[in-house]
């Protein structure tokens, strides 16, 4: 079993809260790669989207046994970051998938869509996020054109608000990714006509 079902096997053994079903844990970022596809690299941080499920009691009890300091975290040299929802650069509604751990009883772990991750990657477009994306466009798991719709439907969320000054930025690490990972022109994305 990788490291990271091999985490959230324990984080499950290990959760002592009642709740009325399970709660769903939204894997976003290189995570989400490493259980939806297999991929593997070094990594820190499981990036979990912040969502209702998430507040409270719940939130504190996910941090303390799987947060930054935590025995899992030790152990596992993987810990538990829950993300503000407004933060990534996402489609409104982003495709989660399941994520391969239907024997756990407390949790619903679901990765997001590879697309949506290499979308969500053009923001800060780091050497980690480029070496993942070209990874995806390696194993075939990248459409470009699926790619521009979901990039396009990201842009549309981000150009109601101050954050749709960035968009240039993210328009060019789409281009560079088109051209130097999937080998095609960039596409044609629509951005606000006040930029």
């Amino acid at each position: 079993m990788e490291i990271i079902k091999e985490f959230f096997t324990e984080l499950d053994r290990s959760w002592r809260l009642a709740a009325a079903g399970k709660v769903q844990l939204r894997v976003i970022g290189s995570a989400a790669l490493m259980l939806g596809t297999g991929y593997s690299r070094g990594t820190k941080d499981s990036d979990i989207l912040e969502t209702a499920d998430i507040a409270g009691e719940v939130r504190r009890e996910l941090l303390a046994l799987a947060g930054r300091d935590s025995v899992l975290a030790v152990k596992y040299r993987l810990y538990l970051d829950i993300v503000n929802h407004a933060i990534p650069f996402l489609p409104q509604r982003p495709n989660f998938r399941q994520a391969g751990l239907p024997r756990l009883k407390n949790f619903d772990v679901v990765a997001l869509d590879v697309t949506d991750v290499v979308v969500s990657k053009l923001k800060r477009f780091s050497a980690n996020d480029a070496a993942d994306i070209r990874a995806m466009a390696e194993r075939g798991l990248l459409q470009p054109a699926a790619l521009a719709a979901r990039f396009q439907a990201a842009v549309d969320v981000f150009s109601m608000d101050a954050r749709a000054e960035d968009l240039p930025k993210y328009v060019r690490n789409l281009h560079s990714i088109e051209r130097d990972f999937l080998g095609v022109p960039a596409s044609d994305i629509r951005l606000p006509g006040w930029l």
